[in-house]
């Protein structure tokens, strides 16, 4: 009987197809791809096979994050709990003892399935094993906040970490201090005024110079060969699109000079980092990459990837609604209700700001409707709600509640009730450790099509969708929302940089009557 087999450590794949250097690993692939033709009301499916060749960089870099939101919960949880595992601490809960791990990581602590071996056995071994990668442990850290407090007295403030941990902890953390960030009031909540003792002053543009010294002294100091921002700060309002003013790269450098109001500080941040060769991730839903943020790191070639961690109830709802359509089970009405009561919740409390969230949470199913013309008719789409509410009691212990109202056969009506507590922070940390280490990864590898010269990804990093609320794509590309379409994705992508064939569920070799030859 077939098991499954596990490894982890250094490998090779024995292929004409791919080359192994000090520098690079090289790999020759067949992209192979269905094409749809209609003509004359008659359909054909064409098969297509492009030639494509992967080359991913070997050495990893010194790598440093920067956190806009630095001394938040997710920004002290992130760094506590890299210190944590750097340390191999352990700790005290009232029930048992407790390592340090990266669970909730898919680089860290998912598997992947990498063959069969000559017994039949599938073969697993760790997503960070596939292609060279940046330790967590060994990312730089710093960051900027509008509050003052050190990651100590802010990691204290979370409540998230078992105080025997937090015990642990303190006085490294304490020695952390946060860059003074750039504090616009008009584009989060009244209620975070109180917070912000730590703002940059002068115009826009002395900001945005200020944060392009901080990235370039950060660099500096710690001999970092790159470093990528990432925004872990309070959901602003979204910024109204203006023309002259953020509807192109001149417009939106022009614009900061004048110190145009609809510029925002997630905004500021974006441009910084992609004017400093800085990728930059944006964890909050708010559109931050306004046209010309977006046409400035096409221009520069840099990274950028967003919008908003998708981390718990979003998650579950693009896996069960893929799951209901793909089943030809109409889903009819969505109801998602959730309160919380860390400073993201209470920031999320004001009109303008939810409705930001409320957007990102609203999208993730709309590529599965439309994927089905045999349930839905043109522009006919579910019922969706989304309720979010402030309850300073449960702290970061995050409540989520989902009505799915489905029909079904002959009429018949299907209803799934979840309920889900969800430590958010403890959620969220993973996710932002696995964007900065797959941004990273991406930076290193390029690829060609057959004739062509070697190019990197799209600067708009869509292979980050996976890990994202609402996936941020190129102008004119299609928006996957489907979990395991995006993961497949993502894994897929990372075999064809080792020159392997996409992973299929198909195993030939265990359907027939006749054993296959070894």
């Amino acid at each position: 009987m077939s098991g499954n087999v596990h490894f982890e450590g250094a490998f090779e794949v024995k292929s004409d197809k791919v080359q192994y250097t000090d520098d690079a690993i090289t790999a020759q692939y067949d992209y192979q791809t269905t094409v749809v033709k209609t003509e004359g009301g008659k359909t054909t499916l064409c098969p297509k096979t492009d030639s494509f060749t992967f080359k991913t960089e070997r050495k990893v870099p010194r790598t440093g994050v920067m956190f806009v939101g630095w001394a938040g919960n997710n920004g002290s949880t992130v760094t506590a709990c890299i210190m944590a595992n750097k340390k191999k601490m352990t700790w005290q809960t009232k029930e048992r003892e407790v390592k340090s791990n990266y669970f909730g990581s898919i680089t860290q602590a998912s598997t992947v399935r990498i063959g069969s071996n000559e017994s039949g056995d599938s073969v697993h071994m760790p997503l960070k094993c596939m292609l060279p990668m940046v330790d967590p442990n060994d990312l730089e850290i710093t960051g900027w906040d509008i509050c003052d407090t050190p990651l100590g007295d802010a990691m204290k403030r979370a409540a998230v970490l078992d105080i025997d941990l937090q015990k642990q902890l303190y006085d490294d953390l304490q020695k952390l201090k946060p860059l003074p960030s750039v504090y616009f009031p008009d584009f989060i909540a009244a209620n975070q005024a109180e917070r912000a003792n730590n703002a940059l002053t002068g115009s826009k543009q002395e900001q945005l110079e200020k944060i392009q010294k901080d990235i370039r002294d950060f660099k500096s100091s710690k001999n970092l060969d790159k470093v990528i921002v990432l925004w872990t700060a309070n959901t602003e309002r979204f910024a109204e699109i203006q023309t002259g003013v953020n509807d192109s790269a001149a417009n939106l450098l022009a614009a900061i000079k004048r110190g145009e109001e609809e510029i925002s500080p997630s905004t500021v941040f974006a441009v910084a980092s992609v004017l400093e060769g800085a990728s930059y991730i944006n964890g909050s839903p708010q559109n931050t990459f306004v046209p010309g943020l977006m046409e400035l790191a096409e221009q520069k070639k840099v990274f950028i990837g967003g919008d908003d961690f998708k981390s718990g109830q979003t998650k579950v709802k693009s896996v069960l609604v893929d799951f209901l359509i793909s089943a030809g089970i109409k889903v009819k009405s969505i109801v998602s209700y959730n309160h919380l009561g860390n400073n993201d919740g209470r920031n999320l409390s004001d009109p303008a700001q939810f409705r930001s969230k409320e957007i990102s949470k609203s999208n993730v199913v709309d590529d599965m409707v439309a994927s089905n013309n045999v349930l839905y008719e043109p522009g006919e789409h579910p019922d969706h709600v989304v309720v979010i509410k402030y309850v300073p009691n449960v702290g970061d212990s995050k409540r989520a509640m989902d009505e799915y109202v489905s029909e079904i056969f002959m009429g018949g009506t299907n209803t799934v009730v979840m309920h889900n507590t969800c430590e958010d922070s403890l959620l969220a940390a993973p996710l932002i450790i696995d964007l900065v280490i797959l941004t990273e990864l991406f930076e290193r590898v390029q690829l060609k099509k057959e004739g062509q010269e070697f190019e990197r990804f799209h600067p708009v990093l869509s292979v980050l969708s996976y890990l994202l609320k609402a996936p941020l794509v190129p102008p004119g590309t299609p928006v996957v929302n489907a979990l395991f379409a995006q993961k497949m994705c993502l894994t897929n992508i990372m075999r064809a940089c080792l020159g392997l064939a996409p992973d299929n569920s198909m195993l030939l070799e265990h359907k027939l009557c006749t054993p296959a030859a070894k």
